[in-house]
């Protein structure tokens, strides 16, 4: 069984940091590419940022673009994202998932809530 748990979520001033990770357990970690999606309150999921199974290819979102990094550690089978700058609007719900964009369906993890408040 595929499972994905996200960590790393918390309570943020505007300005600051939070690295989140994905723990990944139940398949072969490095024969997948891997995706963070984030659902904002009473909003849809919004792709944040993928990156390929070897880590060499990453793609961000425009409204996350030079503030977030994405990386993955294969021997670990995790993935991360290092978000930086952050704003009250990237206050959401970040969850990763296997491929690119919005994910496979229902590969998506629990999540971990990120609130960026003063």
């Amino acid at each position: 069984e595929v499972r994905l748990v996200e960590s790393g979520g918390g309570l943020v001033q505007p300005g600051g940091s939070l690295r989140l990770s994905c723990a990944a357990s139940g398949l072969i970690f490095d024969n997948y590419a891997m995706t963070w999606v984030r659902q904002p309150p009473g909003k849809g999921p919004e792709w944040v940022a993928d990156i390929n199974s070897d880590g060499r290819i990453l793609r961000y979102a425009d409204s996350v673009k030079g503030r977030f990094v994405i990386a993955r550690d294969n021997a670990k089978s995790t993935l991360y994202l290092q978000m930086n700058s952050l704003k009250s609007e990237d206050t959401a719900v970040y969850s990763c998932a296997l491929g690119y964009n919005l994910g496979v369906p229902n590969s998506r993890g629990q999540g971990t809530q990120v609130i960026v408040s003063s």
